[in-house]
């Protein structure tokens, strides 16, 4: 499969890396002498260069056509018409100006797949301009995330590109399925604020379904008690209670098994009205030693918890379980030049895939326009 990536920046990318992990041939066209702009989004730099850009570009072919020449126009066309799937996130528009519209390309390629990727969708929201930031702040993420009395918080990730990138990659993997019975591609559609609000879950159903309108609490869960950071002798320890079970439990485990029976804290949506009550009480019997003696304790008996750890911390952790949480990517020759978090499904049986660095600038350009001439 070829995938025609005309895409830059976060999601897109992370669409096409998907599918390049998955097994497709994914060329990035880029702007030569530039190239994608988190290819000088640093530090942090690798040896090999930006790691915002290496995070979303590995097993890619790299080529330079500047959409402004003519010939280079044309070359970026025949791509397009080779493609089983192009993906782009140019302004809603763009692209047909250039002539590489949907509707232009399957004209002469009824089988594409053709994902456009825009901040706020192609009606009204058109000319206004998409970053992750921006939409988690008009969307609401913002709005329930922080101290309930101090500042909104965005995500410590760029959450909203991710999400999309994945509602664009479910979408284009539906559209190659229904291609094998119709023969045909189709276009699709995504934006982040869409992406971001059907993400929302539990919180904007809270709003739809019962007129409340969620706001910051912290790390406290509006629906569970206790779900959130309680803090033991030595700092805090994430502790999540899904079920009256799990609770009793964390009582006993606790030295405070009466609170399983108070009738303030017995079912979850007691201990949801007095979580005011509750959490101290927890909190000064974990006083009494470590986080990690604690969680030793708790995990024992089947009670969700676990410190607050550090990314590197957090990757260690992932590979002491076994989950093989990083892969090694090599260069053209063969040489491994650095890790990377891999694709997280595990197949069984597996399928051999690349693992092929994230490009240099132009680096596939000869090779790729030599093909497309031909």
């Amino acid at each position: 499969m070829l995938v025609a990536d005309f895409s830059r920046v976060l999601a897109g990318p992370l669409a096409t890396m998907t599918l390049a992990d998955l097994g497709a041939r994914v060329i990035k066209v880029e702007r030569p002498g530039a190239g994608d702009d988190t290819r000088s989004w640093g530090p942090p730099f690798s040896a090999t260069g930006a790691t915002y850009f290496e995070s979303v570009n590995r097993n890619k072919e790299s080529v330079c056509l500047d959409l402004s020449d003519g010939g280079d126009l044309a070359l970026a066309r025949e791509l397009a018409l080779r493609a089983d799937v192009l993906v782009e996130n140019f302004k809603p528009g763009g692209m047909a100006k250039l002539g590489l519209g949907y509707e232009e390309l399957a004209a002469d390629n009824p089988g594409l797949v053709y994902a456009s990727i825009s901040g706020f969708g192609s009606a009204q929201g058109a000319a206004l301009p998409g970053y992750d930031f921006i939409v988690q702040a008009v969307g609401g993420l913002m709005s329930i995330t922080g101290d309930a009395d101090g500042s909104p918080y965005k995500a410590g990730v760029a959450l909203v590109d991710v999400l999309t990138a994945k509602d664009a990659t479910i979408g284009i993997l539906a559209a190659l399925q229904a291609r094998t019975a119709t023969g045909r591609g189709t276009r699709l559609e995504v934006n982040l604020l869409s992406s971001l609000q059907g993400a929302l879950a539990n919180q904007a159903q809270a709003y739809l379904g019962a007129g409340k309108v969620p706001q910051r609490m912290g790390n406290e869960h509006p629906s569970i008690v206790p779900y959130q950071l309680l803090e033991c002798a030595d700092g805090p320890l994430a502790v999540a209670c899904g079920n009256d079970g799990q609770f009793r439990r964390l009582a006993e485990v606790l030295g405070r098994p009466e609170l399983a029976d108070d009738e303030r804290f017995a079912t979850n949506s007691a201990r949801v009205k007095h979580r005011t009550e509750l959490i101290p009480l927890l909190e000064q019997a974990l006083a009494a030693t470590s986080a990690s003696v604690w969680q030793d304790k708790l995990v024992g008996v089947g009670v969700p918890a676990g410190p607050v750890a550090t990314i590197d911390a957090g990757i260690d952790y992932a590979e002491s379980l076994g989950l093989e949480p990083t892969i090694n990517v090599q260069d053209a020759s063969g040489e491994t030049v650095g890790r990377q978090v891999r694709h997280p499904i595990t197949w069984s049986p597996g399928f051999e895939t690349r693992t092929s660095a994230p490009p240099a600038l132009g680096e596939h350009t000869e090779s790729v326009l030599e093909w497309l001439r031909h």
